[in-house]
C-alpha cells in the first residue's frame, strides 16, 4: 500500500494539513471584517504597509483585504484539489497530482514573501516569522518537489512485433 508513495507529496499533504484550515480561517476573517480581519496578527503586517506606504484610503484597503482573501483561498483550494488527487490511488501512481501542490506552493510562496517583505518594512517581528515560517516550510517541499525523481511509470509487458507479423498455419487434420 506504501510502496508508491513519494516524500514530496507526503510532505505536500502535511502542508495541506496546516494550510487548509488556517488559510481559510484568516481569509473567512477578512471576508467577515475586511478591516477587522486584516488588522488580525497573519495579516497585520499587510495592513500596516498599505495603511503606512501606500496611504490607500478606506475602501482601497477593503479591496486590497478582500483580494488578499481571494489569493489565500486560491492556495486553500489548491492544496484540496491536490489532497483529491493524492487520494485517488490512479493519481498516486503516477504524478501524485505535483502540478496542482506546485501551483498551491508557487502562489503561497509569492504571498508568504510580498507578507514578509512587508512585515520587515513595517518593524512586525511576530508576523515577519510567521511569514518566514510559512515561506521556509513552501520552499522546502517545492525543493523536494523538484529533486525528486518522477514517480515510475507502471511496467507494460510488450509483445514483439515479429511475432505478430509472422503468418501462423493451421494444422492440417
Amino acid at each position: 500500500m506504501f510502496k508508491n508513495w513519494r516524500i514530496g507529496s507526503f510532505n505536500g499533504v502535511l502542508l495541506a494539513a496546516y494550510f487548509i484550515p488556517a488559510w481559510t480561517l484568516i481569509a473567512c476573517n477578512i471576508m467577515m471584517a475586511p478591516v477587522h480581519g486584516l488588522y488580525e496578527r497573519p495579516s497585520v503586517a499587510v495592513a500596516l504597509y498599505l495603511s503606512d506606504h501606500l496611504q490607500m484610503s478606506g475602501m482601497s484597503t477593503v479591496r486590497a483585504a478582500w483580494l488578499l482573501a481571494l489569493g489565500r483561498l486560491t492556495v486553500v483550494a489548491f492544496f484540496a484539489i491536490f489532497l483529491v488527487q493524492f487520494v485517488v490511488s490512479k493519481f498516486r501512481r503516477t504524478s501524485g497530482g505535483d502540478e496542482t501542490l506546485g501551483i498551491a506552493l508557487l502562489i503561497g510562496s509569492l504571498i508568504s514573501f510580498a507578507s514578509m517583505i512587508m512585515a520587515s518594512k513595517v518593524g512586525e517581528t511576530a508576523a515577519l516569522q510567521l511569514h518566514a515560517t510559512e515561506l521556509l516550510m513552501m520552499l522546502g517541499t517545492a525543493i523536494v518537489l523538484v529533486i525528486e525523481r518522477p514517480a515510475e511509470q507502471p511496467q507494460v509487458e510488450s509483445v514483439e512485433p515479429a511475432a505478430l507479423e509472422q503468418a501462423q498455419l493451421l494444422p492440417n487434420h
